[in-house]
């Protein structure tokens, strides 16, 4: 980039680094196809990899918690605005072979950074490395940040201020075996909140794994669906979002990508009318939220309200037993107080037998489905499930379980037990 270009960029950042720049990035990184590393939590691979392959991306790999594609700055872009089950967009920089962690500094300075951060901007860092000269990762996120801080000061003689919040610019690195890969994180923070759920109730589902959830059950979309002790809203105001094709990145206000040297403002705001226009707001299923606690129900219709979806769903206050359940086929959903995280009792496991008793008698046709971290408490559902789907919900180890509910008399559901 020309110094002439330099001082441009570096002028209509600092006249209003809020307000992003309204042209396009110079450097490479943001013109040409790059390697993509999608993270998400542990168990969700297959439901982030089949929204990647339905999108039309390549699948080159997949560990426990990342998938690997393809494209440009606009994928990734796209991808942090339309993925309902990642945690983070990872766009590769810089890719090279580091046996010493000078060798690691000398690689990362000679990135072009005044070219990718604003030179008033703010970054942060990340690391994951598995490498013996690393004994203290504070160490080594200093050093990269001194590699990055000098390159600036050698180029444009200031720098951008730097810390740990992922607010703006994030640089994730990954050394393993002296290979080195430096990602711009797309994301920044977290893509697991997908930033509507402003009251949570006690021990809330994160977005990303509750959108999981729902995936995992083939929902159609057109079946009801159907969320007794919806607590804060978030399985049902996923769904909703889910039934109206509505990007969950369209509510969020604020990525990594924004704080990039030259981010398109222009561009970036006719991209969110595209989605936009893309939303169908013709709902054709039924969803039913309900909660005996108004004030859950009433954090669910606030936080609903700031999905957009609020007039999507019905809210119902009641037992969830006394929950009004559609004729025909659809998908009951239940994620109740489970014994690690609030304490095993009686009652719970009283719980559980009345959620059992209720899917029985109530909802034939149905599929039901009860997320919990307690094998012993799943058992008291009194069903013989058709599957258990694991899942990760914080540190605790869950399983969703399935059971499919038959039309017919007591003996058919005996039966079914077998």
């Amino acid at each position: 980039m020309s110094t002439t270009l330099k001082k441009e960029v570096n002028r209509q950042i600092s006249t209003n680094p809020v307000c992003y720049p309204t042209f396009s990035p110079v450097h490479p990184i943001f013109q040409s196809r790059s390697v993509i590393v999608v993270s998400c939590s542990p168990h969700i691979t297959p439901y982030l990899k089949k929204e990647l392959s339905d999108a039309g991306y390549p699948i080159h790999g997949e560990s426990f918690t990342t998938i690997e594609t393809e494209g440009t700055f606009d994928d990734a872009v796209k991808l942090n605005l339309t993925l309902r089950t990642a945690n983070h967009v990872f766009l590769l920089i810089k890719k090279f072979t580091a046996r010493t962690v000078q060798k690691l500094y000398d690689e990362i300075r000679n990135i072009e950074w005044e070219e990718i951060i604003p030179v008033d901007g703010y970054f942060s860092i990340h690391t994951v490395a598995d490498h013996p000269e690393v004994t203290n990762f504070m160490f080594l996120n200093m050093k990269i940040k001194d590699a990055v801080a000098d390159r600036f000061m050698e180029n444009t003689k200031q720098r951008p201020d730097s810390g740990p919040e992922k607010i703006r610019s994030v640089l994730f690195l990954h050394w393993k075996n002296n290979e080195a890969s430096v990602y711009l994180d797309t994301s920044g923070e977290s893509l697991t909140k997908h930033g509507y759920r402003k009251i949570a109730m006690k021990a809330p589902l994160q977005e990303a794994l509750a959108s999981a959830m729902i995936l995992s059950t083939g929902w159609d979309k057109q079946s009801p669906f159907v969320n007794p002790m919806c607590g804060s809203g978030t399985l049902a105001i996923e769904a909703a979002l889910m039934a109206i094709n509505k990007p969950p990145g369209l509510i969020r206000k604020n990525y990594g990508f924004m704080h990039v040297a030259g981010f398109d403002k222009i561009k970036f705001n006719q991209l969110i009318s595209e989605f936009e226009s893309k939303v169908d707001p013709a709902i054709r299923t039924t969803i039913i939220a309900s909660d005996r606690d108004r004030r859950a129900l009433n954090a669910a219709k606030e936080n609903a309200a700031r999905a957009g979806v609020e007039k999507l769903i019905r809210f119902v206050e009641c037992d969830f037993d006394e929950t009004p359940i559609p004729e025909g086929k659809g998908i009951i959903m239940f994620n109740p107080p489970y014994g690690e995280r609030l304490g095993a009792t009686e009652e719970l496991k009283q719980l559980y037998s009345s959620i059992g008793n209720f899917l029985k008698h109530k909802t034939p046709g149905y599929h039901g489905y009860l997320f919990t971290a307690t094998g012993e408490l799943a058992k008291c559902i009194g069903l013989k499930p058709k599957s258990k789907k694991p899942f990760l919900n914080g540190s605790l180890e869950c399983k969703m379980y399935e059971f499919e509910m038959f039309s017919g008399t007591r003996k058919d559901f005996k039966h079914a037990i077998k």
